[in-house]
C-alpha cells in the first residue's frame, strides 16, 4: 500500500497567488510538489558524472593552492573539496553553490520558477536540514525575490556562501590529508611500452 507524498488538495480550494513556500495544500501547491519530486530526482542531487570521476593532474591539484577561484573552477577540485566539506558537515556549501551556478545557466522561465523554489526549500528555508548560513539582509532578499524568482535570485547568497566556504574552509582544505596526499600522488605512470 502506498501512501501519498503528501495531501490531496482540499475541494473547492482555489489556489492562492502568493503561497510560494508550499505550507497549504493548494492546487497550485500541488502541482510544484510534483514536480519537485521529478527535478529533485533528476536535477539537483548528483554532480555530474564528470565531477565524480575526474582524475586531476598534479599541476591542477598544485594550481588549487594557487587561489581558490582556481579550485572551484576545476571539476575535479570542485569534486574533492566537497568531499572534504562533507568531512566538516558542510557539504550543503557546495551543493547550495552548485544548484545556483545550475540555475543560473537556466533559460526557461517556468524551470527558473521550480529550481528556484527547490533551492529555497533545500538551502534557504529555516525548516531545512541543508540550511545555509545567510544573514537576514540576504535571506530578506531572497524572501521578496522568491515572489517573482529569476535566475538570479540566489547572486548574493551565493556569493555570501562562496566567501565563507574561501575563508573558512578553504584554508583548512589547503592543509587537510586529503589535498597533502593528491599533492604527493604525483604523476601517473605512463601506459607507453
Amino acid at each position: 500500500m502506498s501512501s501519498p507524498a503528501s495531501p490531496p488538495a482540499a475541494p473547492g480550494r482555489s489556489p492562492c497567488c502568493l503561497c510560494w513556500c508550499c505550507c497549504c495544500s493548494c492546487s497550485r501547491n500541488e502541482e510544484r510538489r510534483r514536480a519537485w519530486q521529478v527535478s529533485r530526482e533528476s536535477k539537483l542531487q548528483p554532480l555530474p558524472s564528470c565531477e565524480v570521476c575526474a582524475t586531476p593532474s598534479p599541476e591542477e591539484v598544485q594550481s588549487w593552492a594557487q587561489s581558490f577561484d582556481k579550485l572551484m573552477h576545476s571539476a575535479a577540485g570542485r569534486s574533492v573539496f566537497r568531499a572534504f566539506l562533507r568531512t566538516e558537515y558542510s557539504e550543503e556549501n557546495m551543493l547550495f553553490w552548485l544548484a545556483c551556478e545550475e540555475l543560473k545557466a537556466e533559460a526557461n522561465q517556468h524551470v527558473v520558477d521550480e529550481k528556484a523554489r527547490l533551492i529555497y526549500e533545500d538551502y534557504v528555508s529555516i525548516l531545512s536540514p541543508k540550511e545555509v548560513s545567510l544573514d537576514s539582509r540576504v535571506r530578506e532578499g531572497i524572501n521578496k525575490e522568491m515572489q517573482e524568482p529569476s535566475a538570479h535570485t540566489f547572486d548574493d547568497a551565493q556569493l555570501q556562501i562562496y566567501a565563507l566556504m574561501h575563508r573558512d574552509s578553504y584554508p583548512r582544505f589547503l592543509s587537510s590529508p586529503t589535498y597533502r596526499a593528491l599533492l604527493l600522488q604525483g604523476p601517473a605512470p605512463s601506459s607507453e611500452a
